[in-house]
């Protein structure tokens, strides 16, 4: 699957096979975080293997390791402050991209997305709208009292 765009620095994918990494790079990736603590499928390369591979295709590499019940507001400064660093577009995944994607979410400073705009993204990650939807309120909410 190919990267799907969520900011003009951010891109989201599920898991990329590490072949992969030297063709992130060569589309303009600078930096790939990988969402997925080590050990979550037999089948994954893990977070050793991902950094080699990244930084082989030129790749920066940041492991910012969450699960879905468990994406805590120090995750979310991490995920946000990666982004920031890196000087070019960033592509993270997990084994779907819905935590990366739920990270950016919990993050973004959503004033400037329209609902519709954040489910069109989810929908490419084919992501539950429902769960999408639930966590926009809850994060919406949260903002609004933030700003009181």
């Amino acid at each position: 699957m190919r990267p799907i765009a969520v900011t003009q620095k951010l891109w989201i994918m599920p898991q990329p096979s590490l072949d992969e990494f030297k063709s992130l790079a060569d589309q303009g990736f600078v930096t790939l975080v990988n969402n997925r603590p080590d050990g979550e499928d037999p089948t994954q390369p893990g977070s050793a293997a991902e950094e080699s591979a990244a930084r082989a295709a030129g790749l920066s590499y940041v492991h910012i390791p969450v699960t879905s019940t468990g994406i805590s507001p120090t995750d979310i400064r991490e995920f946000r402050e990666a982004i920031a660093a890196s000087p070019g577009p960033v592509v993270a995944h997990c084994r779907s991209g819905a935590r990366a994607f739920f990270l950016w979410l919990m993050g973004d400073d959503l004033e400037h997305r329209t609902d519709d705009e954040i489910l069109t993204v989810a929908e490419e990650l084919h992501l539950d709208p429902k769960a999408v939807t639930a966590r926009l309120v809850a994060r919406r909410r949260s903002s609004i009292g933030e700003t009181q």
